[in-house]
């Protein structure tokens, strides 16, 4: 539907905003989303068709924030088989947490930890299934361009993604500062990184 772009709009996408972080998303009341914004119910359906609605226009842009740095991340990979020089290191899921994840806290915590009941519910677990189906097409490419790729079965793959990706948005769902998340993103990095490049041959 079209979005209205009015003070009014955003003084509702305010008020949801703070009723999903207190209550989530399947507790949130549609009335208390108009009383907060100082609209009766028939004026606060005239800026979404349900309380669906609000929350996936609320989160929508983290999740497409996150899709469009993995696609160029994927894009810089492939590239890079593609002309010879497999320079597999130059960005990873921590620059993305640097960059886009940490820098907008409460966006990633209202989709992490108030989506019970919504499609977004099991956003992590779909993210690590997406990764995982990218690495199993990528490791026998950079195979072949002589580096010495480790036999991995599918499923300890997944495990480990499923802990990686669990470290990276741990502070996210802790509500850690964002000088918390970035010391402890240092730490994250520096455990998982020597077994990815053992891993991977590097």
């Amino acid at each position: 539907m079209p979005r209205d772009k009015t003070a009014s709009h955003a003084r509702v996408l305010a008020a949801a905003r703070e009723e999903f972080m207190t209550y989530g998303f399947e507790n949130a009341s549609m009335r208390r989303i108009g009383e907060r914004s100082g609209m009766t119910a028939a004026g606060l359906y005239r800026h979404c068709r349900d309380k669906s609605d609000l929350f996936r226009e609320l989160v929508s842009p983290a999740v497409e924030r996150i899709h469009a740095w993995l696609e160029a991340h994927i894009s810089r990979n492939l590239a890079t088989v593609q002309d010879g020089t497999v320079d597999i290191w130059q960005d990873s899921e921590v620059d993305m947490m640097r960059e886009i994840i940490y820098p907008n806290m409460e966006e990633y915590r209202l989709l992490l930890t108030k989506a019970q009941g919504t499609p977004y519910e099991t956003f992590l677990h779909d993210l690590v299934e997406q990764h995982q189906q990218e690495m199993l097409r990528f490791l026998p490419m950079i195979r072949e361009y002589g580096y010495p790729v480790q036999e991995i079965d599918p499923k300890e793959l997944h495990l480990l993604l499923s802990a990686y990706t669990t470290a990276l948005f741990e502070p996210v769902i802790h509500g850690y500062s964002q000088e918390e998340a970035l010391r402890c993103l240092k730490t994250v990095e520096s455990f998982f990184l020597p077994g990815w490049k053992q891993l991977l041959g590097c």
